[in-house]
């Protein structure tokens, strides 16, 4: 395991991942409200931004922000909860803290 706590991963899989953690968060309507409201997005911007490695690496930060939502999207997704931190560095993203 490297001493970050993350798993490095390349960017390609790093955007896959964003966008499997985007739509685990677009299927369900509480998950999906609450992202919205923080971001400030409306949904038709949804659509056009998740093209942009920097909103896919926003989407990862944001997972990250919140363990039990990261955990959650780890399971639905059946990855290490780590590689969450190591897909934000790939696309040029370091959330503050690694997850557990």
């Amino acid at each position: 395991m490297p001493e970050s706590g993350r798993i490095s991963i390349d960017r390609e899989a790093a955007e896959t991942l964003a966008i499997q953690a985007l739509a685990f968060i677009a299927a369900d309507s509480g998950r999906l409200g609450r992202f919205l409201a923080l971001t400030g997005l409306d949904p038709a911007r949804i659509r056009a931004s998740a093209q942009e490695p920097q909103f896919l690496a926003g989407v990862l930060d944001y997972l990250a922000g919140d363990d039990r939502l990261a955990l959650e999207f780890a399971r639905y997704a059946a990855v290490d909860p780590r590689h969450i931190a190591g897909a934000c560095a790939a696309l040029g993203r370091r959330h503050e803290r690694d997850l557990p």
